[in-house]
């Protein structure tokens, strides 16, 4: 069992090294924008990013899960028919979606009540969304085969390209906010060409309308759950702005994104986590495996909320010349930041317990889950966004993401029992809660917040937590490096 999450943890480790300094990449776009754009200017590229972030789902209509599902199992056809036909049908959905958003820019400028360069930047996104969705099986392939150094070195491409496209256009060039999208359209072209000799090797002039019928089956359930899960994370900032204003969305989108290192390790634990799950399903031990994984994703999860929210403060505030890690205008937004980590940990609870939905194929309780967490995001943000602006968003959001991990907890467990260790779980909660309230009530200097965090670690120590597991981590280590 410890051999195959071994596997995991290294798969995870080699997702997560280039997923963490690609992220980290763009996250330094973060102090870059601060510095360079006004608050309001910002505010308008979080809100045109939120609407691509819906707009990928509907592009993609579930296939890339569905492609996962029967390309593990082959049930009807072969590798190249499991990967060409859910490629052929995202590659003519996604080319005819984007030219009729081409065609009709003018008229959704208009709708989006964005006077600033609103249609250019309608018709860039366009082209984002369709060569982001061509890419989708590509990259699934690479993660299914585990070519994870392939997809990590394409990924990190992506966003190195990316980010020094926006330095170079909006720093050397001053395109302003229009050469945000233009470095994320080309970034994508990019990564697309890149891919073609995968694309290629498994493509086939086949379409299996059995096949394809059956993917759709499978995906269809994850457009609405999908555009509601896409509605827990981004809706917040098209509602901020309808009730407040440009301003409030760009304070709120700069310090939400300081909960990249909590968002990193959710997501590339998801990244070597659904294939794992789906191909150790039918192991003799998966249940207590899968619970032991669990458990160890609540101790990484606590290690990292309490770091960062013991020493954001002090992060951001550095200062290089007139260059601020965040810029003075965008700290008022700094109460959110710990609130947008413990979200990002249910967002993570909930990737681990969606498992036994998978392997049971109830994939119809998908769009149910999702829109009790979507309805109470919205209705959250209505009532806490006029009374408490930014922070009313976060906890909004940190509200929908633990309805979501709690039905989906009861939901799998009543498909796919799985034994937790609660009781540790319950031990490691407890004490990284206990840990935070002191640093808050007890503020002190930096010396202090890392007496707090070794009097954590020590805690962990005495209440003998992870023993087995720092021999382990040891040899994962071992094995990467």
């Amino acid at each position: 069992m410890f051999e195959k999450i071994k596997t995991l943890a290294t798969d995870t480790l080699t997702y997560g090294i280039s997923t963490v300094v690609s992220r980290f990449l763009t996250f330094l776009l973060v102090p870059f924008y601060t510095n360079i754009l006004r608050p309001e200017d910002y505010g308008i590229v979080a809100y045109f990013y939120s609407l691509i972030a819906f707009l990928t789902i509907v592009y993609g209509y579930g296939m890339e899960s569905a492609f996962f599902r029967f390309y593990s199992s082959l049930e009807i056809g072969d590798k190249k028919e499991n990967f060409s036909t859910p490629f052929i049908s995202l590659f003519i959905s996604s080319f005819f979606v984007s030219i009729l958003i081409t065609i009709f820019s003018d008229e959704l400028a208009t709708f989006t009540q964005i006077k600033k360069n609103a249609n250019e930047i309608i018709i860039y996104s366009s082209w984002i969304l369709f060569f982001d969705t061509v890419a989708f099986i590509p990259f699934g392939y690479l993660r299914m085969e585990r070519k994870s150094k392939q997809f990590a070195f394409l990924k990190f491409l992506n966003v190195l390209i990316n980010v020094v496209l926006n330095v170079i256009l909006l720093h050397y060039f001053k395109f302003g906010i229009v050469g945000v999208f233009l470095s994320g359209l080309i970034s994508s072209l990019v990564t697309i060409l890149f891919l073609i000799s995968i694309i290629l090797k498994n493509f086939i002039f086949s379409f299996n309308k059995k096949l394809f019928k059956k993917l759709f089956k499978f995906a269809i359930p994850y457009l609405p759950s999908g555009l509601a899960m896409m509605a827990i994370q981004v809706i917040d900032r098209p509602i901020l702005l309808y009730l407040t204003d440009e301003k409030t969305v760009g304070v709120y989108q700069a310090n939400y994104r300081l909960g990249i290192v909590m968002m990193l390790f959710v997501s590339m634990f998801d990244m070597a986590w659904r294939p794992f799950f789906l191909t150790h399903s039918k192991d003799e031990n998966a249940k207590k495996m899968f619970s032991k994984i669990f458990t160890y994703f609540c101790l990484i999860a606590s290690v990292v909320f309490l770091t960062v929210s013991l020493f954001i403060e002090d992060i951001v505030k550095i200062q290089v010349g007139s260059f601020y890690f965040l810029h003075p205008n965008y700290w008022s937004g700094l109460n959110i930041v710990p609130i947008v980590l413990l979200s990002y940990v249910f967002l993570g609870m909930y990737n681990n317990f969606i498992a036994g939905i998978y392997i049971e194929k109830k994939t119809s309780w998908l769009p149910i889950i999702s829109l009790i967490g979507g309805i109470a995001n919205v209705l959250f943000n209505f009532i806490l966004i006029p009374e408490s602006k930014g922070f009313g968003a976060a906890v909004s959001t940190l509200i929908s993401y633990f309805l979501i991990a709690i039905s989906t907890y009861f939901i799998s467990q009543k498909f796919y029992s799985i034994k937790f260790e609660t009781s540790k779980i319950v031990r490691i909660f407890l004490i990284t809660f206990f840990i935070y309230f002191i640093s808050i009530y007890f503020q002190g200097t930096i010396f202090v917040k890392l007496f707090y965090f070794i009097l954590f670690l020590s805690l962990l120590l005495v209440f003998k937590i992870f023993e087995r597991e720092v021999n382990m981590f040891k040899d994962i280590l071992k094995s990467i490096l």
